[in-house]
């Protein structure tokens, strides 16, 4: 159902929430009732002084009683509709999210959570089937347990032994006995790393992400010459595989920030519009270190939001600075047309696209990505490559149309597109994509 027609239930919702009767209502902007109740009943269209004169009565904001829920909620609540399949009343995803927005984060918080609890599962499934160090424990602990069941079933059999032989047995079961609590006291402190105590519902990406998004991914400690990235990371208070994932950004933050100084950088992005070409070939600098640099300006300074997205190879997110509006599935499954994706069959070409979501209006990113090797090249091996991009919404209009891209299969509304993978859940259709 389209914003515009849910404006009668968003009134309906404000004015029982007030305990205002429908009747008094409709005397106070000069109506009858019976004409507030279509209104309410979405069967009436409302504009102009009308709902001025509505929104007046009901001490809110005009905006609030047409605009609707947010996007990015609504974002949320369809890919948790998408993860349960077709349980859900994916067109109504609005409507309630107007009628209950409370209700509807706890749906989004909650599914991000199971999201986050799968993606630890799988680790640690990944982890039981190809770690050698824990098969190796693990086999070590069943060798024990065997040994000791074998030593101790000739005891206990129908056999009479002489003293010499039980106390052989007897002395093999207790070595036995204490190489099963030696190799089981190993084992635990294995499974126990030291981010154990940490949320067992976040990645340690997650938390490094969540630690950064506090000062908007800008880290004025590591903008100076003298930038100590090892008391800067022991400082963070993280812990574990988050620790490495920090310092590997801080590492690659500080070279950015000596490559193109904080000061100097802004007032070229300011002469040049932002323009990635031309402020690589100002500062010498690689273009997906330029990406990451505009990305990474402090919020204050008046310079556009800019969401960054990197991925590896194989598509994996490994690095995600979101923004407004810009969605994109940390777990897998995204729309294979954004140009972080197509970088990386260009390896070393950047790549200038503007994108459109699926959406009345359609919001419309500008996207800057390039693929670059991160390690040296070898013979009879694949490349290693990490795709960069940068995402700045709301871009001019420009004079050709935007690419039309989604978030992911389950939620989008395309139904005629060439790189669709699944049908979308039941109900999704452009009219209510967003």
């Amino acid at each position: 159902m389209p914003s515009r027609r849910l404006t009668g239930s968003r009134i309906r919702e404000k004015r029982l929430d007030q305990g205002l009767r429908q009747a008094a209502v409709a005397e106070a902007v000069g109506i009858s009732p019976s004409y507030l109740n279509l209104i309410e009943h979405n069967r009436r269209r409302i504009g102009g002084k009308l709902l001025s004169d509505l929104a007046r009565v009901l001490a809110v904001d005009t905006g609030l009683l047409t605009e609707g829920a947010d996007s990015d909620l609504l974002d949320q609540m369809r890919a948790a509709a998408a993860i349960a399949g077709d349980v859900a009343e994916v067109a109504r995803a609005e409507e309630l999210a107007a009628r209950y927005p409370g209700w509807s984060r706890l749906i989004a918080i909650q599914a991000r959570r199971l999201a986050a609890l799968e993606e630890r599962i799988q680790a640690l499934n990944d982890r039981i089937a190809h770690d050698p160090q824990l098969s190796s424990a693990l086999h070590e602990v069943i060798s024990a347990v065997t040994a000791i069941r074998s030593s101790s079933s000739i005891l206990v059999g129908q056999e009479e032994l002489d003293d010499d032989w039980q106390r052989r047995f007897h002395e093999n079961i207790h070595a036995d006995s204490v190489r099963l609590a030696s190799s089981s006291e190993a084992l635990i402190a294995y499974l126990e790393t030291p981010g154990a105590d940490e949320d067992a519902g976040s990645t340690a990406q997650e938390r490094v992400e969540k630690f950064l998004s506090e000062t908007a991914f800008h880290l004025t400690a590591l903008e100076t010459t003298d930038a100590d990235v090892a008391a800067f990371v022991a400082r963070s208070g993280l812990a574990g595989p988050a620790v490495q994932l920090l310092e590997r950004f801080a590492i690659q933050y500080t070279a950015d920030a000596q490559r193109m100084p904080l000061t100097e950088f802004e007032l070229a992005c300011r002469a040049t519009q932002y323009d990635p070409a031309q402020l690589a070939v100002r500062f010498a600098a690689p273009v997906d270190a330029v990406l990451r640099r505009i990305a990474v300006l402090p919020p204050g300074g008046g310079h556009p939001p800019a969401g960054l997205i990197v991925c590896d190879s194989s598509g994996a997110t490994v690095f995600n600075k979101p923004v407004p509006g810009f969605a994109m599935p940390r777990t897998g499954g995204a729309c294979p047309l954004w140009p972080v994706f197509g970088a990386l069959g260009r390896p070393t070409q950047p790549l200038r696209l503007e994108v459109a979501l699926p959406s009345v209006p359609a919001p419309r990113f500008l996207c800057y990505a390039i693929a670059i090797p991160v390690a040296a090249p070898c013979f009879d091996a694949p490349p290693v490559l990490h795709s960069t991009m940068l995402v700045l919404p709301d871009p001019p209009q420009g004079s050709s149309a935007p690419v039309e891209v989604g978030v992911s299969c389950r939620i989008c509304p395309r139904a005629t597109c060439q790189s669709r993978r699944e049908p979308a859940i039941e109900g999704v259709t452009l009219q209510s994509a967003l």
